[in-house]
């Protein structure tokens, strides 16, 4: 299975089982659209990593696993929940376990990363047409220009893609890529693992012809940083996270508002979690400016507010952010809480829209970006629950929560 420093890092945690309270907001209602069947049985997509895009009113990702092969798929879905495989991988020269979002250009065409197949079987970069024909956009050959990408690419007005790999490049820490219009690769940066930052997760933001981004882990105190990067490949370390008050080993990119960046943190934080010694933290949401400013906005507590967020955060138009924690929350259908949505308020106020219980009904453990539609409602996923018995803990879900 993918997502490995993700996974790594979530082992480095034993969840604290307090329960602390924090508000919940009585209004929101959730509403699970999709329960995945993919697996043994059924050729449905199984396992989704990865958020969600919207295009032309429709909800398109990728699952790790499941489709026609089991090699995981992109699906589409309505609003309503009318859900179909839009493609399915056969972990051959085509790509095979996509872990990441999905991204459309102008012309309807749907971009994304696998984290193994292709030609070298590190990795690919796909395009998949209106008619759902795929094509690799760009194999990984895992060295110099790095393999298994798990995180979604981002794409400028000309067409050019770029994004990150997981891991290989020149020093097997990962790296940052560009792929042109004409499919020709070029890799910008491979970190070290030293200060300069080890292993990113997560997409990038192109901010002021600069790209900006996160890694899992290195930097100067080994629990990773935010850094930009010039488009000629020059990196800038932003933030080095010293774990503590401060967070640590962010899995997730950044989002772009009012001029500064914001964040979340895997751990630190300071509060109610251990790894497997000193206090480690459930987590944090930060703000960090274009200069390297950053202050911690919230410290997850393991109890009913969530903790150990993987997903990026998202903005209303009042200025509201909203996230989603992969562990806590206020069931305890699950060993260490089963997830949360959550709002911050810029007054740093923490609400729980929704709390996701393994009742065989809805999902659990969400670990990806949520998506808002024109009306303020929420759409993501879950890695597990719905229901089935096809996968081990139910192949997981897309849900929505709204007004």
């Amino acid at each position: 299975m993918p997502r490995s420093v993700s996974s790594t890092v979530a082992n480095w945690i034993a969840l604290a089982s307090l329960l602390i309270a924090t508000s919940t907001l009585a209004a929101q209602t959730e509403t699970v659209l999709h329960a995945f069947t993919g697996g043994r049985l059924s050729a449905d997509a199984a396992l989704p990593y990865a958020g969600l895009a919207l295009h032309d009113g429709k909800l398109y990702g990728t699952t790790e696993d499941g489709g026609t092969y089991g090699e995981g798929a992109v699906y589409e879905i309505t609003k309503a929940g009318a859900e179909s495989v839009f493609y399915s991988f056969t972990g051959g020269p085509d790509g095979g376990e996509p872990v990441a979002d999905v991204v459309f250009d102008k012309s309807g065409n749907l971009y994304g990363t696998t984290f193994s197949g292709g030609t070298s079987a590190w990795g690919t970069v796909f395009r998949v047409a209106a008619d759902s024909n795929e094509s690799v956009v760009y194999n990984f050959a895992g060295k110099p220009d790095g393999g298994q990408p798990e995180a979604a690419v981002i794409l400028d007005n000309e067409g050019n893609l770029y994004g990150t790999t997981y891991a290989q490049g020149s020093h097997k820490y990962g790296t940052v890529f560009k792929v042109d219009s004409a499919g020709i690769e070029t890799t910008l940066y491979s970190f070290t693992g030293r200060a300069d930052g080890a292993y990113p997760l997560s997409r990038l933001v192109l901010f002021n012809g600069e790209l900006y981004g996160t890694t899992s882990a290195g930097g100067k105190h080994g629990y990773g940083t935010v850094f930009k990067m010039t488009l000629a490949g020059v990196e800038t370390v932003l933030h080095s996270f010293a774990a503590g008050t401060d967070g640590a080993n962010p899995t997730a990119g950044l989002s772009l508002y009012r001029g500064n960046f914001y964040g979340t943190t895997l751990g630190g934080g300071g509060s109610g979690c251990t790894d497997f010694g000193p206090p480690y933290g459930c987590g944090t949401v930060f703000e960090i400016s274009p200069s390297g400013r950053e202050q911690v906005l919230y410290s997850f507590l393991a109890g009913s507010d969530g903790s150990t967020p993987r997903s990026s955060v998202i903005f209303d138009g009042s200025g509201n952010l909203y996230g989603t924690t992969s562990y806590g929350g206020g069931s305890n259908t699950c060993d260490f809480g089963c997830g949360t949505v959550f709002r911050l308020a810029a007054s740093g106020s923490e609400s729980v829209l929704h709390s996701f219980a393994n009742n065989g009904v809805d999902g659990y453990y969400p670990f990806a970006d949520l998506v808002m539609d024109g009306e303020g409602n929420f759409y993501g996923t879950t890695l597990s629950g719905g229901g089935s018995t096809d996968c081990q803990n139910g192949c997981g879900t897309v849900f929505k929560v709204s007004n």
